[in-house]
């Protein structure tokens, strides 16, 4: 894809002269034909330039992927990070969720929000701080916890360190957090989202490892236990190494024999498993031609369900048009006595409506005549008219 290849629509066509080549090179990320996983990195890359995901965002990365608005607002509107609507320059995220709230964390969300004069998802007037409370950021061992902009920030924080925290970014400054990275704006931490690298001097050389992370070590260090051989400072390799020359052909030879091994295995297997199956259909088959016309004669050409089959045995003509129009419905003929005794003492009921039911309803218990002046009820058929007294 090239940008001559992309005709933007007005909407979309100020973000493109901004983002469309890092977006190509995005999209070239994928194979060909699957450039719609390049999704959800365009999404941030949109929020590097806007802050959040607007209107001309969605139409870009919708005309640059070749698919419609509403799958991009889809993919928008499901991942939180994704941001609807203008977002202050530090998204400040406090953990409510279980361990950090029993621990405080909602006492540090509850001072934040009074301080800053706004509650979650809701961006200061000065356009500085956005607050959120997050259901989980994934740092029980540190909690409560506080993040700007997904990096962490505060461990174990208290409402005095989040307020002071927010107050030293509305005034411009970047503390050093707990641990992790240095602090970033809201679009610099989406250039890195987008899958660039930070490039900031010095972004990610500032951060340390708190002592929960690394109390393995610790203990390790402490107890003397250590992997015999291990050099830290030993390169890690990216691709599998190659045998060594003395090696290689003793590796080819152990592999071909491996190989035969587990294929002659397999063969066998393969050739039990057909004789039992074989053994298995023969038998399945003589029991069916033993039992399957067992007390009956059936035409090969009959595959009617026994359903219809047997409602056509008790009414012959049920299939034959009426042609007169004046055919009544017949009465089922009992096929045996069981049936014959049961329709003998179930006799139908005429017309199929249960004892005293009329046009108008269920007759009353008494008649017009202990009412002469009680008036028709025509809204509640069926129901039964009684007198103060009686009530």
């Amino acid at each position: 894809m090239s940008d001559s290849t992309v005709e933007f629509s007005p909407a979309a066509a100020p973000l493109a002269e901004e983002l469309l080549p890092a977006a190509l090179e995005i999209i070239a990320r994928y194979p060909e034909g699957r450039s719609r996983s390049a999704l959800l990195p365009l999404l941030h890359l949109v929020q590097t330039e806007e802050g959040f995901v607007s209107p001309s965002g969605v139409a870009f990365c919708a005309e640059v992927l070749g698919i419609n608005k509403a799958q991009v607002g889809a993919v928008a509107t499901f991942y939180t990070m994704y941001k609807r609507r203008p977002t202050g320059d530090y998204l400040v995220s406090v953990c409510t969720n279980t361990l950090c709230n029993v621990l405080g964390g909602q006492e540090v969300y509850d001072q934040l929000s009074e301080h800053l004069g706004v509650g979650h998802d809701e961006t200061t007037a000065d356009g500085r701080i956005t607050l959120e409370h997050a259901e989980c950021l994934a740092a029980c061992d540190y909690a409560p916890v506080v993040t700007v902009n997904y990096d962490f920030a505060i461990d174990q924080a208290t409402p005095d360190t989040a307020v002071g925290l927010v107050d030293r970014l509305r005034n411009g400054e970047r503390p050093t957090p707990s641990r992790g990275a240095r602090i970033c704006t809201l679009k610099e931490m989406q250039i890195q989202l987008a899958g660039f690298s930070d490039i900031r001097d010095g972004a990610v050389a500032d951060g340390q490892a708190g002592a929960p992370t690394l109390r393995g070590v610790t203990l390790a260090q402490e107890h003397g236990v250590a992997v015999a051989d291990f050099n830290p400072d030993t390169p890690i390799t990216k691709t599998k190494p190659s045998p060594r020359e003395e090696n290689r052909g003793k590796v080819a030879t152990v592999v071909d024999r491996a190989t035969h091994a587990v294929k002659a295995v397999a063969d066998k297997v393969e050739e039990k498993v057909g004789e039992r199956r074989s053994a298995k259909q023969a038998t399945s088959n003589a029991g069916k031609q033993a039992t399957s016309n067992a007390g009956k004669t059936v035409r090969a050409e009959d595959v009617k369900d026994p359903e219809t089959r047997t409602a056509e045995q008790r009414n012959p003509t049920m299939s034959t048009p009426d042609k007169t129009g004046d055919a009544q419905a017949g009465e089922p003929v009992p096929t045996n006595p069981a049936e014959a005794a049961g329709v003998a003492q179930n006799a139908p009921a005429g017309d199929g409506k249960p004892a005293g039911d009329t046009a108008r309803g269920v007759e009353s218990d008494r008649t017009s005549a202990d009412h002469p002046t009680a008036e028709a009820n025509p809204g509640w058929t069926g129901a039964q008219r009684t007198t103060e007294e009686e009530k």
